[in-house]
């Protein structure tokens, strides 16, 4: 059986978002407050930029990663909805000594994706890149994939995708979504924040931020995030487990970070030892039937 890949549809198609948070962030302070929570630099973004990045306790662990929209009167951070439990409140911790508002389900997100899609979005809103749009944000997520948030409802005349595309698309692309499974698990680096431009290394302090740093310059971070695909027999989740072929045993190599499957075939993302090697085993540990192999990550993986 041929490998089944998430590919672009053949034409602009919309994706609703429902498996995406929206947090705002509004006063004069937010980007101050948000500026020492986060591994970005909050400071240097503009209105209309956007920018990954992620959210660490003070060990350096993660209580999230997100997509981070700048606009004119407010900060947005996109994350999955089920970190929420437990990164709002951590988020919200230092609020009361800052002018800043910190609300939930701000607005609606909508992913375009499919071939002459940015000649779609140029004729649709007149832009090339990621920028405002009236209510909200134009994200070009990758060619031919963009990211509309808006306070209202965008009317947008299009096909419309199975939203799980999206995020297969997503994974293809090495990008990370943490779950609430995976919180307390991993430093930003072992998402590849570092490799997507998630963190500043030059903005001084932040919640977690000596962790980080430590990982960088004393080379303490061994893991990151890989793109695997292969075949399964049953449904799988994020967090679920998978193992490394070591000669004729198995061994627990790391757990799912998210995937996507069609048919039989899966993509997901798992965060692994970095000197796993190009032609490793790997297979779900609930799923001895299964067989994944790495594929090519879309981006150079820097320290």
């Amino acid at each position: 059986m041929s490998l089944l890949t998430p590919v672009f549809p053949a034409e602009p198609t919309l994706f609703p978002l429902t498996d995406l948070a929206i947090t705002s962030l509004t006063g004069q302070d937010r980007a101050k407050y948000l500026q020492g929570q986060v591994t970005c630099d909050v400071n240097a973004l503009l209105p209309g930029q956007s920018s990954l990045g992620g959210h660490c306790d003070p060990k350096g662990k993660l209580w999230s990663d997100f997509r981070l929209l700048c606009l004119e009167d407010r900060l947005l951070l996109l994350t999955k909805p089920s970190v929420l439990v437990h990164q709002l409140p951590e988020l919200k911790k230092f609020a009361v000594f800052a002018k800043v508002e910190i609300g939930e389900n701000h607005g609606q997100a909508v992913g375009v994706a499919g071939q002459g899609t940015d000649g779609w979005v140029a004729t649709r809103f007149g832009l090339s890149q990621t920028a405002l749009i009236e209510g909200g944000m134009a994200v070009r997520v990758e060619a031919d994939r963009w990211l509309l948030v808006s306070e209202q409802p965008l009317a947008i005349d299009l096909p419309a995708g199975n939203e799980s595309l999206w995020w297969g698309l997503e994974i293809k692309a090495g990008m990370p979504h943490m779950e609430a499974v995976h919180q307390g698990e991993y430093i930003p680096q072992m998402l590849n924040l570092q490799a997507l431009d998630g963190i500043s290394f030059t903005k001084g302090c932040y919640m977690g931020q000596e962790i980080v740093a430590r990982a960088k310059y004393r080379g303490a971070n061994n893991r990151a995030l890989f793109v695997l695909a292969g075949q399964a027999n049953a449904p799988v989740a994020s967090g679920d487990p998978l193992e490394i072929r070591l000669g004729d045993n198995w061994r627990r190599s790391g757990m799912v970070l998210n995937a996507w499957q069609q048919e039989g075939q899966l993509w997901l993302t798992a965060v692994l030892p970095k000197d796993t090697e190009a032609d490793a085993q790997f297979r779900l540990k609930q799923d001895e039937g299964s067989s994944l192999g790495l594929q090519p990550l879309p981006y150079p993986l820097i320290d």
